[in-house]
């Protein structure tokens, strides 16, 4: 018996077809995963089921009876809640304030009263959380049940969770999936959007998988395989990265000491900072968001001056050096935000050539040809589905990701600074930019990968320094590293120090 049925739903945006004649059943007391590709039509799916998007086609059935949901409003109504990646709370209110807030018709609230039914939900459901604390103190673990139990308070029947742990760490995720299957056993419906295979075989009781807007099976997990699943999502059976154990060189190729650097609000993001990258050596900086990891990745490329400290790039000081000076000495900087790393309305083959332009330029005219062979070449070597005329604006966010590869890689840097290299891209574009990244490491290049995805920390890495409120809380090889003591660390519960130097 199904608690909600979507039937032949077709979603478009412009000439996209995000969800296309998309059939789902979401069972009574189930975990249903929703597994595919960033860009499959999973999040587009479960906001038409909960009313932030309209269908273009299509309908809607919950509990048995047709549903007409035009806002998240008659979806609430109809016991369905939703947790987005992004938290829609109040810092400066307290967790029963940001509960109730929304769903009283009262002017006046009885706090204790409300604390005291907040509590007992919260109970009731294994959520631990003080209703009294305000929101601004909480982890972001615990904001996360504090969405959560907003919508059970709201006596949701059907929970929708999208990417929930992509923002965790390890502790928080377990903590998490202990949640979940308790909802569950309570009789609450589960709908856990997902990209990661391991949490899918760990918490769901179906999956159903996307690729390309349409839906490509349904199965039950205890009848399928991690392999299996990989088959559905990208339609071939394996992938991953093949990581080769080679010798670190012993040069140090990037060297960091004391780096202290402030933010865009004048206060430390950076303390005392020492770190060195080697020769044939990947380094790892793992972290939840927001602990200084960005200010970092703009430091060693000379988008922000330190306040304090030095950085040297082969024994060059090149502290407070300016973007092209970095790039001069050898350093290779793939952008977080590969948007920000183009323009959009340039050309493929001109932005392709855009940090380099003085080297097709004759008699200070460019050579447009020469930039047009230029691309041919790194359009080939790199795999970009693209044209050298095509504007840059249109690619995909791998083939954007490529593209800012190429630029970068082709000239063979010495270090190469590394910050969220994969987020937001697909299993096929994410899998293609990690094997970058070990053939830097290959050739001899030092390589800083900055990420906040510990699985992709764990299967690059030959060292992995944690990085806790702009503090380096510990360093240590990638072979000896445990889940539960990095999930530690980067919560800031645990420093290492046990025979452990950072930097060394």
């Amino acid at each position: 018996m199904h608690i909600v049925e979507m039937q032949d739903i077709t979603k478009r945006f412009g000439p996209v077809i995000a969800n296309d004649g998309i059939v789902f059943g979401l069972r009574w007391g189930e975990i249903h995963a929703l597994l595919g590709e960033n860009g499959a039509g999973k999040t587009t799916l479960m906001r038409i089921l909960y009313g932030l998007y309209r269908a273009d086609d299509g309908e809607i059935w919950v509990e048995g009876q047709l549903a007409r949901i035009a806002s998240p409003k008659d979806a609430i109504e109809l016991g369905i809640g939703m947790v987005t990646q992004h938290f829609a709370l109040v810092p400066p209110l307290s967790v029963a304030e940001n509960v109730v807030l929304g769903f009283t018709d009262s002017f006046r609230l009885d706090m204790a009263s409300i604390e005291q039914r907040v509590a007992e939900s919260a109970a009731r459901f294994g959520l631990e959380i003080s209703p009294a604390t305000q929101v601004r103190h909480l982890s972001v673990g615990q904001k996360q049940r504090v969405e959560i139990l907003k919508a059970l308070y709201r006596e949701a029947r059907v929970l929708i969770l999208d990417e929930p742990t992509a923002v965790l760490i390890p502790q928080e995720v377990e903590a998490l999936f202990h949640t979940l299957e308790r909802l569950r056993e309570s009789g609450l419906s589960v709908i856990f959007i997902t990209h990661k295979l391991d949490e899918v075989m760990a918490i769901s009781d179906r999956v159903t998988v996307l690729r390309d807007g349409k839906v490509i099976g349904t199965v039950n997990t205890s009848e399928t395989t991690k392999r299996e699943l990989a088959r559905m999502m990208v339609g071939r059976e394996t992938f991953g990265v093949c990581r080769e154990e080679e010798q670190t060189g012993i040069e140090p190729i990037l060297q960091i000491e004391g780096l202290c650097v402030t933010n865009d609000q004048g206060l430390p993001a950076l303390k005392e900072v020492t770190l060195t990258v080697h020769a044939r050596e990947i380094l790892g900086i793992a972290g939840v968001g927001g602990n200084g990891q960005k200010e970092l990745a703009e430091t060693l490329c000379g988008v922000r001056r330190p306040s304090g400290g030095r950085v040297l790039v082969g024994g060059q000081d090149m502290t407070g050096a300016i973007p092209a000076e970095f790039t001069a000495a050898g350093v290779g900087r793939i952008p977080e935000d590969r948007h920000t790393g183009v323009v959009g309305e340039l050309s493929v083959a001109e932005n392709l050539a855009l940090e380099h332009l003085r080297e097709f330029a004759r008699g200070g005219v460019l050579d447009r040809q020469a930039i047009q062979r230029h691309a041919q070449e790194l359009i080939q070597q790199f795999q970009i589905k693209a044209r050298p005329t095509d504007r840059t604006r249109t690619l995909s966010g791998g083939n954007l990701q490529k593209l800012i590869l190429a630029r970068v890689l082709s000239r063979q840097p010495r270090t190469v600074i590394a910050p969220q290299p994969t987020r937001g891209l697909d299993v096929g574009a994410t899998e293609y930019v990690r094997n970058q990244l070990l053939q830097q490491r290959a050739r001899g290049a030092a390589v800083l990968l900055i990420s906040e995805d510990l699985d992709e920390i764990l299967a690059l890495a030959d060292r992995i320094a944690v990085i806790y409120e702009g503090e380096i809380v510990g360093v240590l090889p990638a072979c000896d590293a445990d889940i539960e003591q990095l999930g530690l660390m980067m919560s800031g519960a645990v420093k290492e120090r046990q025979g452990v130097i950072p930097g060394a």
